[in-house]
């Protein structure tokens, strides 16, 4: 006699009282007993539903039309019979039943088994590829970032915000003068008083400069103030306290604040100044974005007066900058004030501009880089301070160097590897986001995020903190011809002999062999030194595209079981789906954008909008609508 618990698969799983199929290739199985020990095998009869959940029609899955049912071979008593379903006959989406008879060689089954509901249903859903699309797929974030070397006068702190090492250096004195005396600095954190204290300023410089276009009859605007002189457009407006970063540029607000101390020969106070600092790095990422016929970094820093004992009579600063490059040329600071206008070689201050909204200075240098292949340079600075009531009287502060040896978050790299492109220079440090736009290529990116959620490295999800590696055109690894290894040649052991086209429904169009992760990373499957490396794409998840048949327009991402016959185990180090053509070869059409200058191993993130809000591959996802 048949079992009492029918049930449909791959995997065997239910999803409440309803068997959840991964696949259209579905096995339908239930149980046969025999009284006496024979064999027997069982009829399967499936049906579609009302809405209420009761049997509709059969389905035809013999194509007889007559019986319309599938007939296991037989097994022996106790023993699962299954029987597979062709390809077509049921619909992705659908809810049906099945049930099941048993037959022993002799006797029929009177009864029919107890009901028991399944549907296809795919990992991941979505509608058929949009029209048109707002999504960037290059748009980027500017990240808050912490410094691993503010100098010895500043603490640093750990990711977690935790203090590392506190400040070293309390007060750095320069030498005596003939007199005896001495000019010392002091360095400190920013303070929610010097943020107040910035915020006030920066607004007071803007009510003037809106005030300024107003008496010249122009029409003010919100970006008055910092947007004359700014390096870094962004940057203006961030909160001060805090450092930020893109690929092509840093905006530092957490240098702190120094006071200026003139003391005499017994360690009395004859007069101190008070100051605030920020620095701005902007990289160009060729040389038509410079202007100039050379890989170029700028560099830029902002003093900002607070207070001064008219008895300095006036203050001047020098900027110091340095670097390890060894194929620079690097120009003069140029120094300007709040209007930039012209503020001479160093910054200098009289007393009467303590008060003034424009005493600002703003000094800049640029860097021009000649090299060959690559260099990644590193940056330190220093200010060293003078006043007028002292000839010879010094003091220097330390504003520590663009990071440890293992970080190096603001040393800029220059390369003319990329011969596509003109010579540029970039931060490294800064993760680029590449984002799939899931309007115009939604199998894509369903496909991409699946893998990304069971995959045991989560390459390329920011969920999970899982950076993916560009492979690029100066790897030093070489294929079996002695050339450079390409992706070609990774997508070539990945999307192998073994891969070969599974039906779908006709809407799905042409189908390509999609590698996740992809070719050009050293995540992929194919790539030689890759901890997801296999022997052949036939290790790989084997996903497909396919038409839902639930009376949407929708498709879905669901298990090809044609070598696995369980689908995915969620073990697999890479995937392989078939893909329609033209989303499969555009999805990363643009990658990487060339103001990114990605060379080999440098990092990216993959996201995925319309997916992203999913966070669990035990149900299926469904996509939602970006913009």
């Amino acid at each position: 006699m048949s079992g009492k618990t029918p049930s449909a698969g791959p995997k065997f799983s239910k999803s409440g009282t309803t068997w959840r199929v991964i696949t259209p290739d579905v096995v339908l199985q239930n149980t046969v007993t025999d009284a006496d020990g024979d064999t027997a095998n069982l009829t399967f009869q499936v049906y579609t539903t009302n809405a209420d959940g009761t049997p509709k029609a059969q389905v035809d899955l013999d194509g007889s039309g007559q019986y319309g049912v599938l007939v296991s071979p037989f097994v022996a008593s106790g023993s699962p019979a299954k029987v597979p379903v062709p390809y077509g006959l049921l619909k992705p989406g659908v809810l049906y039943k099945v049930r099941t008879s048993a037959f022993d060689g002799s006797l029929y089954e009177t009864d029919w088994s107890p009901w028991a509901d399944f549907r296809i249903e795919p990992y991941v859903k979505f509608p058929a590829a949009q029209a048109s699309s707002t999504i960037d797929s290059n748009v980027q974030e500017i990240r808050e970032f912490t410094r691993t070397d503010p100098g010895p006068a500043l603490p640093t702190f750990d990711a977690n915000g935790a203090m590392k090492r506190e400040a070293t250096q309390k007060r750095a004195c320069g030498k005596q003068d003939a007199e005896g005396r001495k000019l010392c600095i002091e360095l400190s954190p920013p303070t929610a008083e010097s943020k107040a204290r910035a915020k006030k300023h920066d607004e007071a410089l803007r009510k003037a400069e809106e005030a300024k276009a107003r008496k010249a009859g122009k029409s003010p605007t919100a970006a008055a103030g910092g947007g004359a002189v700014e390096l870094v457009d962004w940057c203006y407006d961030k909160p001060a306290g805090k450092d930020y970063m893109s690929r092509t540029e840093g905006c530092l607000k957490s240098i702190g604040g120094g006071m200026l101390i003139f003391i005499d020969v017994d360690d009395a106070v004859i007069g101190t100044a008070k100051f605030d600092f920020e620095q701005r790095i902007k990289t160009y990422p060729n040389k038509g974005a410079s202007g100039s016929d050379f890989a170029e970094f700028d560099q830029q820093i902002r003093v900002v007066p607070v207070s001064a004992n008219p008895a300095l009579g006036g203050v001047t600063m020098k900027w110091n900058v340095g670097s390890t490059c060894s194929s620079c040329v690097t120009s003069n600071v140029k120094w300007a004030d709040a209007q930039n206008n012209d503020a001479g070689p160093n910054a200098y201050w009289t007393m009467d501009d303590f008060s003034s909204p424009y005493a600002d200075r703003w000094g800049r240098v640029a860097t021009m880089w000649s090299g060959t292949g690559k260099e990644t340079i590193e940056l330190g600075w220093s200010v060293t301070a003078t006043v007028d009531a002292s000839d010879t009287a010094t003091a220097t502060a330390d504003f520590g160097t663009s990071g440890i040896e293992q970080i190096h978050e603001l040393a800029p790299r220059c390369d003319d590897i990329l011969k596509s492109s003109a010579p540029g220079c970039v931060l490294p440090y800064s993760v680029q986001i590449w984002t799939v736009d899931t309007n115009l290529y939604p199998a894509a990116g369903a496909y991409y995020w699946y893998m990304q959620q069971v995959m045991p490295d989560h390459a390329g999800s920011k969920r999970w903190d899982s950076l993916m590696h560009y492979l690029g055109p100066d790897t030093p690894l070489k294929n079996s011809t002695g050339g450079t290894w390409t992706s070609d040649n990774s997508r070539s052991r990945v999307c192998d002999s073994t891969w070969s086209v599974h039906r779908s429904d006709a809407s799905v169009g042409s189908v390509d062999c999609d590698e996740f992760a992809m070719a050009s990373t050293h995540e992929s499957g194919g790539y030689p030194k890759s901890v997801n490396l296999v022997t052949s794409g036939s290790q790989c998840a084997q996903l497909m595209t396919d038409k839902m048949g639930d009376g949407s327009a929708n498709f879905g991402i669901l298990a090809d079981t044609r070598t696995a016959t369980k689908g995915p185990s969620g073990t697999e180090r890479c995937g392989r789906a078939a893909i329609p053509s033209v989303q499969n070869q555009q999805a990363f059409s643009g990658f990487p954008a060339p103001s990114w200058r990605l060379l080999d191993g440098d990092g990216f993130f993959l996201t995925l909008p319309g997916f992203e809000h999913c966070t669990s591959a035990a149900t299926t996802c469904t996509w939602r609508k970006i913009g």
